[in-house]
Parts: structure tokens; C-alpha cells; sequence
């Protein structure tokens, strides 16, 4: 097997490369670019099929399109044409049962994309689930605002956070077609961004983008039910400016959660009490740019997309406190995430 590599997108209209190949070095967390492919405007989430040879980007554009690229090499090779996704600025996506998802922020939606059986989407939407509803923030939430969409880790559900509705939306994917199964609310104007299910799939943790928190939900997959239980501040204190929470993301022994907070510039350290029940805020510290979009975890490092200061900065953590402790970053202007193959 060859090296471990990871996967960014970024921001092209703002100066980014587009999507970016990167080798990992497992002992150092170092990520070191191999290729690029700027072919498709504004690629800002990306996510890679069980195989690793196929990966698939949004286009967070106006008009709104998925694309997919070959990566078994060091360079990403276009799979075919984006495929208009029949909404406005996707900023996620999710792979469920044969199909791209994407979570669609201007127009408040969830469209599904069929995928062939050899990776390449099939050309089509089979499907396009609009959400209804508004919240109190007079900006914000004037109408739906889709911004994450994942299946549950159960494989039976698909789950999209709505920041424009303060909810959290369950449904299911049959014959193509997405079928509502139940909404939560959450506390009108936290505005929920994106959510992170506890390693045991038992619990969720929903981070709010208009409060800095996280509401801590438990999870039952075999009824597709999520219960909110209380929200934890993400921040040690009242902020001082903007403060605009963007990533979470759970350790794989269940023990830690960190979030993103753009604005602040900072990453909270948050420790999971009661078998995944409740968060207790630890600390933060400097994520080590400036605007942090998106965290990722992977071989006991911690990365943050730090947006507007143009790097991808890494920390290795403290597997006692979860506590990270900055190691190295590489430049990527306008950078929006990083995954891992």
C-alpha cells in the first residue's frame, strides 16, 4: 500500500488551487502537496468513496454542482462533467446508498446524485428535498439554509443540519428519492452548522454557528430519533468580537470533541462526561491562522482549514487531555477543508 495522503478543497474565486492531492507523513502529521486540479469553480467540501479511487466535490457556487475526480494518482483526473445539482451554493456533501449527497445553503435543500457503479456520477439529480421554515435571526434565517448532510452511523439514515430552520432534519433515501422522516428543533436562533456523532452512534453533538455551542443530542438509530439533552459553550468566556463556530469534529476513542470558532480564531477542547452524554469545555487554544473553516482529525493530529490566512495548520494532541499542541502547517490560499483517505 502506498502513502497515506490526504485531500483539500479550496476556495478558487478567492485565489485557491482548487483540489489538492497531499502525501502524510503518519509521524510527523506533515502534509506534503502532490497535485492539483482547479478545473471546477470554488470546490470547498470534498468527500472519498470506500475505495479511495474516487473523490467528489462540491462546487459552492450560484448555480450549484457535484463533481467527482480519479485520485489513485498524485494528481486529481475529472470523472466526467460536474453535474448541476439543481440548488444554490452546496457547501457538503455525503456518499449514502449509491448516491452523492449535497447539502445545499442558498436554497435551503438536499439533493441526491446517482453514482455508477464505477464511481462516475451518473449525469443526473434523482432527487431535490427543499426544506421549509425560518428562524428569528433577522438575517440569517429568513428562510432554510442546508449546511451539512450525512448518513448516520448506522447506514439506515440520511441527517442534514439546517441553520436556517434550528433543526436538524431525518430522512431516508428510497428508489432514488429523499423521504422526510422527522425534524428536531433546536433553540430558536442557535443556528445549527454542522453536526458529529459520538464513535458508539449513540450520541450527537451539533455545533451551533449563531451561539458558540454545541447541543448535545442523543441518538436512536433504530427510530431515526434525535433528543436534544443541553447545549456547552464552546467559548471560555463571552466573546470579544465575532465569533463564529465552523468545525467539529469527535476522537475515535469518544473521549474528546473539538470545534472551530472563525473570528476567534481559536480551538475548543471539549472532554465527552457521562459514556457520551454531556461535553465539558476544557479550553481553547490559537488554531494557528486566521478564519478556521473546517478541522479534521486523523492519525493522532488535529487539522485546522484555516480560510483567510491561506494554510492548513496541524497539531498533535495530548491523548491524555486532548489538548493540541502545534506542529507544523503548509500554505493553501483561500483552503475551505482537508480529508483523509
Amino acid at each position: 500500500m502506498g502513502q497515506r495522503r490526504a485531500f483539500i478543497g479550496s476556495f478558487t474565486a478567492a485565489g485557491g488551487p482548487g483540489v489538492l492531492v497531499a502525501a502524510v507523513d503518519d509521524d510527523t502529521g506533515t502534509l506534503t502537496v502532490l497535485g492539483a486540479a482547479d478545473d471546477v469553480p470554488d470546490p470547498s467540501y470534498l468527500a472519498l468513496a470506500a475505495d479511495g479511487h474516487t473523490l467528489y466535490a462540491v462546487s459552492e457556487t450560484a448555480e450549484g454542482a457535484v463533481a467527482a475526480y480519479r485520485v489513485s494518482g498524485d494528481t486529481p483526473v475529472p470523472a466526467g462533467p460536474p453535474v448541476s445539482v439543481g440548488g444554490s451554493g452546496p457547501t457538503n456533501l455525503g456518499l449514502f446508498a449509491g448516491h452523492v449527497l449535497t447539502a445545499n445553503y442558498g436554497s435551503g435543500s438536499v439533493t441526491a446524485v446517482p453514482v455508477g457503479v464505477d464511481g462516475a456520477l451518473a449525469g443526473i439529480v434523482s432527487d431535490v428535498l427543499r426544506h421549509t421554515g425560518s428562524g428569528p435571526h433577522p438575517v440569517r434565517q429568513r428562510g432554510p439554509h442546508a449546511h451539512q448532510v450525512q448518513p448516520d452511523p448506522s447506514g439506515r439514515w440520511v441527517v442534514t443540519v439546517d441553520l436556517g430552520t434550528d433543526s436538524v432534519h431525518v430522512c431516508v433515501l428510497r428508489d432514488g428519492r429523499l423521504v422526510p422522516h422527522r425534524e428536531t428543533a433546536l433553540r430558536p436562533g442557535s443556528g445549527p452548522r454542522h453536526l458529529a456523532f459520538h464513535p458508539d452512534g449513540t450520541y450527537a453533538y451539533v455545533l451551533n454557528e449563531l451561539a458558540p455551542t454545541v447541543t448535545v443530542c442523543r441518538w436512536d438509530a433504530a427510530e431515526g430519533l434525535l433528543t436534544p439533552l443541553g447545549e456547552t459553550p464552546v467559548l471560555t468566556g463571552a466573546p470579544d468580537g465575532d465569533a463564529y463556530p465552523s468545525g467539529i469534529v469527535a476522537s475515535p476513542d469518544g473521549r474528546f470533541v473539538w470545534t472551530a470558532t472563525r473570528g476567534q480564531d481559536v480551538v475548543s477542547v471539549l472532554a465527552v462526561d457521562g459514556a457520551g452524554a454531556a461535553l465539558r469545555l476544557v479550553g481553547t487554544v490559537p488554531c494557528g491562522g486566521h478564519w478556521p473553516r473546517a478541522l479534521a482529525a486523523s492519525g493522532g493530529y488535529l487539522y485546522a482549514a484555516n480560510e483567510r490566512s491561506g494554510d492548513v495548520t496541524w497539531f498533535a494532541l495530548d491523548p491524555d487531555t486532548g489538548i493540541p499542541r502545534r506542529a507544523g502547517s503548509i500554505a493553501v490560499p483561500a483552503v475551505s477543508c482537508v480529508i483523509f483517505g
